[in-house]
This record gives structure tokens, sequence and C-alpha cells, in this order.
């Protein structure tokens, strides 16, 4: 089997962590390793000051968190919306009755950000909600840029960074994100079951609403200063990812957005080649979005015959191909040859 989905392939050292026996939550080790994934996840984001709840949830369940917990107590969320991603915190906003506006960006394309500056001097919102990479289309935002603006009015930023971690260069403190999320089954290439949300210094300071049993900002960062949560854990998942940390922090940040920057490079060439049309403007290094010219109808289950996994895209001919996990150029070479062999068919 080859996963080109996320999670991509898993080193079979962090695999075999999930069918070993593992401790009770409530003791003094597991704490321990609570507080120390806590202290590696902060200094991959480049935010020592702040703090990280961890939710037993989807990244979706942490957007959640964010509109229940913080978004609903402001007047005014200004919305970044260029696909799935960003419709969902729209339709986080409208289901909890929070006042929204979103900025539209077409498929694929980048922002024009002197059209957004003026629209958001002139909305004047409480909180911007963005993704740092749309998912669904493969384009990466300048968060430089947005959080410039968001400085220069006022503005409380919010970004979802689930497909950008450990993918695309991303500086929390640097740029001045009050609140980050990512989840497992991304950057850091384990399980999907866990999500984390960065809270900055500055956040930290605010009265958070009371919205959510499960998901309460103040219950959780209460249970942390113990290195607990207040709630059963995905114990396993939590073992994973502190071997993942302990690894990523021997590489290094920026050698592990390099490798992930060479495979994409590597298969953007393969796509070149093919006369397969990447339509980001800016491609995030987490995956390529690409179409083929024919036979997309079948692809994708043509391809689950042969235990092979990519993603569809929701559009027609349109599928994307993730670059995390452990992936050679020898094994992008055989997913070309085998999406070649059946678009020609």
């Amino acid at each position: 089997m080859k996963s080109y989905v996320f999670p991509g392939n898993i080193e079979d050292s962090i695999l075999q962590i999930g069918g070993k026996p593992f401790p009770y939550m409530r003791t003094a080790q597991f704490s321990e390793l609570v507080k120390d994934s806590e202290r590696m996840l902060l200094h991959l984001i480049n935010c020592p000051e702040g703090r990280v709840i961890f939710y037993t949830a989807s990244g979706t369940g942490a957007m959640d968190a964010v509109v229940t917990n913080y978004v609903s107590q402001c007047e005014k969320a200004f919305i970044l919306v260029g696909g799935s991603f960003g419709h969902r915190w729209k339709n986080l906003c409208d289901y909890y009755h929070c006042p929204n506006e979103i900025f539209e960006v077409p498929f694929a394309r980048d922002i024009d950000y002197a059209q957004l500056e003026e629209r958001v001097r002139t909305s004047r919102p409480d909180v911007f909600l963005c993704q740092h990479h749309e998912t669904s289309t493969g384009q990466l935002y300048d968060m430089e840029k947005i959080s410039a603006i968001c400085k220069k009015y006022e503005v409380s930023l919010v970004v979802d960074a689930i497909s950008s971690f450990l993918s695309d260069t991303l500086d929390m403190s640097g740029w001045g994100i009050d609140i980050c999320i990512t989840s497992s089954q991304k950057g850091l290439n384990i399980a999907p079951g866990l999500s984390f949300l960065f809270l900055s210094p500055r956040v930290l300071q605010k009265i958070f609403s009371h919205k959510s049993y499960y998901f309460d900002f103040e219950e959780n960062l209460k249970n942390l200063e113990r290195g607990q949560t207040p709630y059963s854990p995905a114990t396993t998942l939590f073992l994973q990812l502190h071997a993942r940390l302990q690894s990523d922090m021997k590489i290094g940040v920026d050698n592990i957005i390099a490798s992930v920057r060479a495979k994409a490079l590597y298969f953007r060439e393969l796509c070149k080649q093919n006369n397969w049309e990447v339509p980001a403007e800016v491609p995030s290094n987490c995956i390529t979005g690409f179409f083929v010219r024919k036979n997309g109808d079948i692809l994708f289950k043509e391809l689950l015959k042969q235990e092979i996994f990519i993603m569809p895209g929701g559009t027609p001919n349109y599928f994307r191909v993730s670059h995390l996990g452990v992936q050679t150029n020898e094994d992008l070479d055989d997913l070309a040859r085998r999406i070649k062999e059946i678009e020609n068919r």
C-alpha cells in the first residue's frame, strides 16, 4: 500500500508504538509526556511563551473550539474563503450565530492583497479567520502580508495551519498570530485523532466564553497545568506524537520543510512532463493539486485497486497528492507512471 493522502506513509518505528502496551493516562509519567510534547510543539511553531491545548478530535474540532470560546465574543469575524476549508470557518460562525463577513478568493488563485486590505479597513472586524494553506486547492497564502494588514488595523489573527505546519515556513510569534491550529495527520504524519490549538501569550490574557463543554479553553488550560486533559485522551496517539516530536526536534524545522519541498518540486516536474496542469498560483509544499486530461472519472477507483491512495479534489479531473511522510523520488515516478497508464486507457 502507498499513501499520498493524510497521513502519508508512516515509519514502522512510529506504527509499532500503536501495538505496544500503553500507560494509564492519570499518572505522573503521562503528565510529563504531555508537558514535553507541549514544549516541543511550541518550539516547532516558534511560540515559546504560548500554550497548546490538546484535543482528542479532528482539526474541525479545534476550529469549533476557536469559534465557541473566542470568536463568539467578537462583534464581527472577517473570513478568508478560498476553498472548502475557508467555507468551514464560515459554516461554524453561522452555526454559532457569530456575525461575519467573507472575502472570497477564486479557486487556486492568490489573494489581491491591496483589495484585501481595503476590505479589512472598511469592515473593521475584531478577528480575522483564515487558512495558511487552503488544502482543497493547494494554494498557499502570504501570512506576512495578512499579518501586516491585521496589525495595521488591530485585528486579531487566527490561522488554520493544519496543512502548512512543518510543510511551509510558519512563524507564529513573528507574524503576530493569536491562535493557530494544526492536527496529527498532516505535518506530524501520525494517525488522525489529535488536534492542537496554539494560544499566544497575548490571547492568553483574554477572558474566554464558555459555550462548549468538551472544548472549553479554561477547563483545558487548567488541566494542562498538571500535564493532563480534562477527559480521556487518545493515549496511544500521544505516545506516537511524542516519538514524532522527538524525531522532528533532532531533524529541525528547516530540514523538514526542505525535504517536503524537494518532494513537491520533483512531482511538479513530473506533472509538467505529463502535461498535467497545476492550478495553484503559489502552491504549498504540502500537496500538489493537478488536473489530468482524461479518465479522471475512473482514476481514483483504479488506483485504489492497486492499493494506492490519492485525494480527489471535488472538481472534475482534479486530484491532490500529499508530499508528507515517507516518500521517495522512485515512489513518485511509480505513481506518475500509474496515473499516466490509467489516463491513456
